[in-house]
This record gives structure tokens, C-alpha cells and sequence, in this order.
């Protein structure tokens, strides 16, 4: 099974594709897409658009798994993070490729088994995993990896097919204060 994570940012956007038989994992391409620091916001984001689709149609992956927006430092960041989000899904879903998305606290917990990790644990678990003799830099493609590997984790496997790629459904409350509409 062939999957391909992404970890979506306006400034950079992280990709890691391996390829996995569900307990041993082998680095097939990482990386970031760094756009131009000067460049309009739009034209940021088509690059970001391009490079994805560029990446997905050279590798082929089975599915393509997307990090959630978590949280950012203020509004404006949290909107310009939502669109390269977009961005990035729009690239998969244009590829035809089984969409799944995980929060970074899942992709934590997956990896580190701890869903408040901090980032240099992330990257270290990363190396071990696919057995490099380095993290894998920037942080942004060691993120996309760690995305990647989650979902094998959380999914059981490459046995599941791509059909039942889809997100996990999220469990049911047990009391009013973890009650979301």
C-alpha cells in the first residue's frame, strides 16, 4: 500500500509518500513545497495546487492523507492555513484519490503514542520507523510522514481496503460537555 501524507501551510506545505506492508514502512519521496515568500497569496496557493498534483500523479499513491487544522497563532493565520488545506484536498480529490484526514493529536498519539508530543519526538519516531539515519527536514515533510503513518496505525493496515479509507467516526459522548453539534 502506497500512501501519501500532507501537512498543509501557506508558507510551506510538507510531503512524505511511503509504501508500507502495515507493519514495515519504506520512505518512497518526502519534502516541502516552499512558496515564494514575496509572491500574491493566490498565486501561493496555485503553486501549492500544482506541485501536489505534480507529486500524486508521479506516485500514485493509494490514498492521500491530509492533517487537520488544529489551532493557529490568530485569525488570519487560521484562514490562510484553511486554504491550503483546501488546496490540498482539492489536489487529491481532482486525482480521484480516497481522501482520508486525521488532528495532529491523533497523528501523535498514532506515531508517539502520546497525542501531546513535541515535534522533535514526532521527527525521531518518524526516523525509527522508516529507518533513516537522519530526521527527515524540514519539519514539514517529517510532519507529512508522520501523518502518513498514522493512518496506517489507524487504519489497520494496508488489508483495509481504499474504499474504507474514510475517516474514523467519531464516538459518541458520554456527557454534555463533550457534546459537539
Amino acid at each position: 500500500m502506497r500512501v501519501f501524507g500532507v501537512d498543509p501551510g501557506s508558507l510551506r506545505t510538507g510531503y512524505g509518500c511511503i509504501d508500507t506492508d502495515g507493519s514495515r514502512h519504506r520512505l518512497v519521496a518526502c519534502g516541502a513545497i516552499i512558496t515564494p515568500a514575496g509572491a500574491p497569496f493566490p498565486e501561493k496557493l496555485r503553486e501549492i495546487h500544482h506541485a501536489l498534483s505534480r507529486l500524486l500523479r508521479k506516485h500514485r499513491p493509494d490514498c492521500v492523507v491530509v492533517e487537520n487544522v488544529f489551532h493557529a497563532t490568530n485569525v488570519r493565520s487560521a484562514l490562510k492555513l484553511g486554504h491550503a488545506r483546501g488546496v490540498a484536498l482539492l489536489a487529491a480529490v481532482e486525482g480521484g484519490y480516497p481522501l482520508v484526514e486525521y488532528s495532529p493529536a491523533e497523528v501523535k498519539l498514532a506515531v508517539v503514542g502520546y497525542g501531546r508530543a513535541e515535534k522533535q519526538q514526532v521527527g525521531e519516531m518518524v526516523r525509527l520507523l522508516l529507518g533513516l539515519d537522519d530526521v527527515p527536514q524540514p519539519d514539514d515533510a517529517s510532519d507529512a510522514l508522520a501523518v502518513a503513518i498514522c493512518h496506517v496505525h489507524s487504519s489497520g493496515g494496508p488489508g483495509r481496503a481504499a474504499e474504507d479509507a474514510a475517516p474514523r467516526a467519531r464516538r459518541a459522548p458520554k456527557s454534555w460537555r463533550e457534546y459537539r453539534p
